[in-house]
């Protein structure tokens, strides 16, 4: 009978089992610590936001008119003062680290929409078409209101990347990949991407307000209109929706939340095959600007 070394298996002693508990232990500890010097390093961020959400609840829906100012606005225009460079109070390295926070928040506001689609199912079915034909508007509004300003203001072919959706993070993608970001339209693309992040949550949270207030179209209507494809405008237009009409609440929101995520699901093949190649004829069609031939990449 001959010693096979593979199947040789030692019986771990007494003494290796401590030192295992105690490298365990160890490792715990320095994670424990870890954690704890993070949560040390980011105080001033959490402590920030703690008093911004505070004071913006303490001030609450402010109606004047037919303007219904929101909480949320209040809280993005503290942010913007507080995070304002010259001022320091937050620095950028401690913004960056707010930033991977954001995926958290999305999360929690994903499932909440996701909760508001449940109970109302049977009637956002009964709403189909309804929900598909107002996805027209999500994108060639950009196009009928928002071209011919870029074009009176002077712009060339950033106006393509600015105008043919509401450029968001799949809209980006497209335009980097058609013409690249260092291009005239990704230039457009990008601006707007940035408008979008700093002001399109404040810019819909007073439209909304506005026109929920004035009783032109049903809540229901305004509420799909809500669902553009982003979850915090999405967020800033239901929330004056249901100031104005507080009775469709529920309603309110899951419409809102079917029409954003129809959008996320059909938006970036509507772009990417309709958007987008009717904005470029019909920027043609004016300006007589072909561009210059660029290799297009595989979508």
């Amino acid at each position: 009978m001959f010693f096979n070394p593979i199947n040789f298996q030692q019986t771990p002693t007494a003494e290796d089992l401590g030192l295992e508990q105690k490298e365990n232990a160890q490792h715990s500890a320095e994670g424990f610590l870890e954690t704890l010097m993070d949560l040390i390093r980011n105080f001033k961020i959490h402590a920030a936001a703690l008093i911004i959400v505070v004071l913006a609840e303490l001030i609450g829906i402010q109606k004047f008119g037919l303007v219904v100012l929101l909480p949320l606005l209040y809280a993005l225009v503290f942010g913007a003062l507080v995070s304002f460079p010259r001022w320091s109070v937050v620095k950028l390295d401690e913004m960056h680290r707010a930033g991977k926070m954001l995926s958290v928040g999305v999360l929690l506001l994903i499932t909440k929409i996701a909760l508001d689609i449940g109970p109302n199912i049977s009637m956002i079915m009964q709403s189909g078409w309804a929900l598909i034909l107002q996805e027209f508007g999500h994108f060639f509004g950009t196009l009928i209101f928002g071209l011919p300003v870029a074009l009176l203001v002077g712009m060339k072919r950033e106006a393509i990347g600015a105008c043919y959706s509401i450029d968001r993070e799949p809209n980006v993608a497209i335009i980097s990949e058609r013409f690249g970001l260092d291009s005239p339209e990704g230039r457009g693309v990008m601006g707007m991407y940035v408008c979008g992040t700093v002001f399109g949550a404040l810019w819909v949270s007073v439209l909304a307000g506005v026109i929920a207030q004035m009783g032109i179209f049903h809540p229901h209507s305004l509420a799909m209109g809500a669902g553009i494809g982003s979850a915090s405008m999405m967020a800033a237009a239901t929330s004056s929706i249901i100031a104005a009409h507080p009775e469709w609440e529920e309603t309110v929101r899951a419409y809102a939340a079917a029409a954003n995520l129809l959008t996320s699901v059909i938006g970036i093949y509507f772009a990417l095959f309709i958007s987008l190649p009717v904005t470029i004829k019909v920027y043609e069609f004016f300006t007589g600007d072909k561009g210059k031939d660029k290799p297009k990449a595989d979508i």
